[in-house]
């Protein structure tokens, strides 16, 4: 739960993108090594088109900035209304 509107720090920005892209190469690195002992047919076919796709899609998500939005909209205070 969250109690504030700010972004997340730049630490736990770039914690959260490094997780994402680690793990879509982890799934690359083992579509690889699936695609080489698999033998021939259609599921080699497959991994390797995953392999060759998810560097793509790896970097997309790990540059996807994080949103902080929760559908609340602030009130305006007397204050600004004052001010405007």
């Amino acid at each position: 739960m969250r109690i504030t509107t700010a972004r997340t720090s730049a630490a736990d920005d770039l914690a959260g993108r490094q997780r994402r892209y680690l793990f879509s190469m982890t799934v690359r690195t083992a579509c690889v090594v699936g695609a080489v002992s698999v033998g021939p047919g259609l599921l080699r076919w497959v991994l390797v088109a995953g392999a060759v796709l998810l560097p793509y899609v790896a970097v997309v998500l790990a540059n996807n900035q994080t949103r902080s939005d929760d559908g609340f909209e602030l009130r305006e205070t007397r204050v600004a209304r004052e001010l405007n």
